[in-house]
């Protein structure tokens, strides 16, 4: 879930082993919902099951009561289908054969979050749908490489972007990655594009939720009328992941990583 920023602060060695813990919770629940994504699901009935995980681990899913434009968020996930891009409220629908689903997760484990997205494809679809789902996950990748001290917020920018480029994939723009820590949004934002500034040196203790959004098309958004929902103007189809990271004297550390591929009827990419 990407809002807008808060402030931004460093963290210890062990306060990032506390943020490892809510990460691997969310890694945790993430590949649960991907085991549960089928045809004939609803959205509701994964929301109800992340909540269930949550709560069960003595966690507080991190989304619900979010500020929002009319009231706060009231789900564990966001649950975006097809050329939704991020900030998909669950609810009655059902997963159907050949949708891409991306699913947001967030927990917090001791006042520290964890904040985490995947995409996953249900059953077959075509290979430029595949094609853009993957792509996205590696820009993800690549971000997190460029994530070392001594770098800058434009280091993180520029492997993503990259990545779209050479693909030919529309970048979100109004929506971006964050610093995370106590608060889920914090500064740096992280934008998935060069900005034409180098924003903040990047040092050991920062804390930050990488977050490319590519598309197939445009990279023009408009929020549906539930205040939530985030989807393509052109109505092309979009792909959301995420993880969340520390970067440590010897580079970045995956707080949020776990098995990429589930079981089920869905794939990650």
């Amino acid at each position: 879930m990407a809002v807008m920023e808060r402030r931004v602060t460093l963290k210890s060695a062990a306060q990032i082993e506390r943020m490892a813990v809510a990460g691997r919770l969310v890694s945790d629940v993430l590949d649960r919902v991907g085991e549960a994504i089928r045809p004939g699901v609803t959205t509701a009935e994964l929301d109800a099951l992340a909540e269930g995980l949550i709560r069960a681990a003595g966690a507080t899913p991190s989304f619900i009561g979010v500020p929002g434009h009319r009231d706060p968020y009231r789900h564990s996930l966001c649950i975006s289908i097809d050329d939704e891009v991020v900030h998909g409220v669950p609810g009655r629908r059902r997963v159907a054969e050949g949708q891409i689903i991306s699913v947001d997760a967030g927990a917090i484990v001791e006042g520290w979050h964890g904040d985490s997205a995947r995409t996953w494809l249900v059953g077959e679809v075509p290979a430029a749908v595949r094609a853009l789902v993957d792509a996205t996950r590696r820009a993800m990748y690549a971000g997190i490489a460029a994530a070392r001290p001594g770098n800058h917020i434009s280091h993180i920018s520029a492997a993503v972007e990259d990545v779209a480029l050479e693909g030919g994939y529309g970048v979100v723009r109004q929506f971006v990655g964050h610093g995370i820590g106590t608060e889920m949004h914090e500064e740096p934002q992280v934008t998935n594009f060069r900005s034409g500034q180098r924003g903040r040196r990047l040092e050991p203790g920062l804390c930050l939720a990488i977050e490319p959004m590519f598309t197939l098309g445009g990279h023009e958004v408009d929020v549906r009328p539930d205040g939530w929902t985030v989807a393509t103007r052109d109505g092309r189809l979009a792909a959301h992941w995420e993880h969340t990271i520390a970067i440590t004297a010897d580079g970045p550390r995956i707080l949020t990583e776990g098995p990429v591929a589930t079981p089920g009827a869905a794939s990650a990419g």
